[in-house]
């Protein structure tokens, strides 16, 4: 640690060289590298957080430019880890820097939060949030939570002090419909900035012991009317203790039950006779990381350009998480009451998880 750099912060009474030192010697897990991820791996890395690992599969797109500003338009398609390892690098050369190229699913979780003193949950999806903290319960490790919906932003802390857990706030994962998706809601630009630099006060909190930490409470901050509320979050004891994690999460998100394993569709996909597969997602995604052998139709436009396409006894859909192709199954099914319409669990995401 070199004092000089940190002298503004330590100066400050209240934060002193203990806390410095603290930061110095902690490690942190951020899971996403995306709108929320960005502001927490800047700050942390530039207040002098010991060890920083980030995890994300996902690769740099146009439509992350807007928000996710420590990328750049030379970086689009290359992983986001790799993009963000050279930002944070040139930022801090005295941080250890581990980008983690994979998803979180129920195999590597606990092995992969148990090293880690704080997880700063960053993800832009229902199973991972649930996934973290099922793992942070069994691993006794708090997670900083944040969430954005239109034009408001939550956070909190969970699993700290023996403070509430996120099952204590939401205990089940909702139905797909009743799920935001900013592909399709909408992110102003600024707002994952605002919620993800609140993240990293309370990270910083967290491990330093300095101020009054958001445990028990969940702050809404509405940034039309630039205000900030707070409510209590009762404690479920139920939700505060785990034995094990479900064998899986990716499903818990599914619309429907016309849907198929990425381990299943992999194999049909290797058979000699073609299947038919739709890409749901928008052209720029597909463009980053297309899948070969399928037909792209956004879920935009997806119910009157189906018509224009032959379909088989069995079409397959495809989009980024999950979602889009559980939505699109639920659009057409009525429609075609004739053919099957299975829907890709997990998406892009968990078919790459592992390529990287």
């Amino acid at each position: 640690m070199t004092p000089s750099r940190y002298d503004r912060q330590i100066i400050l009474k209240e934060f002193g060289v203990s806390a410095q030192e603290r930061l110095a010697k902690a490690k942190v897990l951020v899971v996403g590298a995306g709108g929320l991820g960005v502001p927490v791996l800047q700050y942390l890395n530039a207040m002098g957080v010991g060890h920083l690992a980030f995890m994300d599969a996902d690769v740099v797109q146009e439509s992350n430019l807007h928000r996710q500003v420590i990328y750049t338009e030379k970086q689009i398609g290359m992983p986001k880890v790799n993009a963000a390892t050279a930002f944070l690098a040139a930022q801090n050369s005295h941080t250890k820097l581990e980008p983690l190229n994979f998803f979180l699913d129920s195999k590597n979780a606990l092995a992969t939060i148990a090293r880690f003193d704080v997880v700063v949950d960053a993800s832009d999806n229902f199973p991972t949030r649930y996934l973290v903290n099922d793992a942070c319960v069994i691993l006794k490790k708090p997670f900083i939570y944040g969430a954005l919906h239109g034009f408001e932003g939550q956070l909190s802390v969970f699993n700290y002090n023996s403070g509430p857990t996120y099952r204590c706030l939401f205990p089940k994962v909702p139905k797909a419909n009743e799920i935001p998706n900013c592909d399709t809601q909408g992110v102003l630009g600024i707002l994952p900035g605002i919620v993800g630099n609140l993240q990293a006060l309370e990270c910083v909190k967290v491990l330093t012991g300095i101020g009054a930490v958001l445990v028990g409470k969940l702050l809404i901050f509405d940034a039309l009317k630039q205000a900030y509320h707070t409510f209590e979050i009762p404690k479920q004891e139920k939700a505060l203790h785990l034995d094990k994690l479900q064998s899986s999460y990716a499903l818990d998100c599914r619309l429907t039950d016309a849907t198929i394993s990425t381990a299943q569709f992999k194999q049909l996909s290797e058979l000699p006779t073609a299947i038919q597969i739709i890409d749901v997602r928008n052209p720029e995604e597909v463009a980053a990381q297309a899948y070969e052998g399928a037909v792209n139709i956004p879920l935009s436009v997806l119910e009157n350009e189906i018509k224009k396409h032959p379909l088989q006894a069995e079409v397959y859909f495809l989009c980024q998480s999950g979602f889009r192709s559980a939505k699109a199954v639920e659009l057409l099914q009525e429609q075609f009451p004739n053919k099957r319409m299975i829907s890709v669990a997990g998406g892009i995401n968990a078919l790459f998880a592992h390529e990287y």
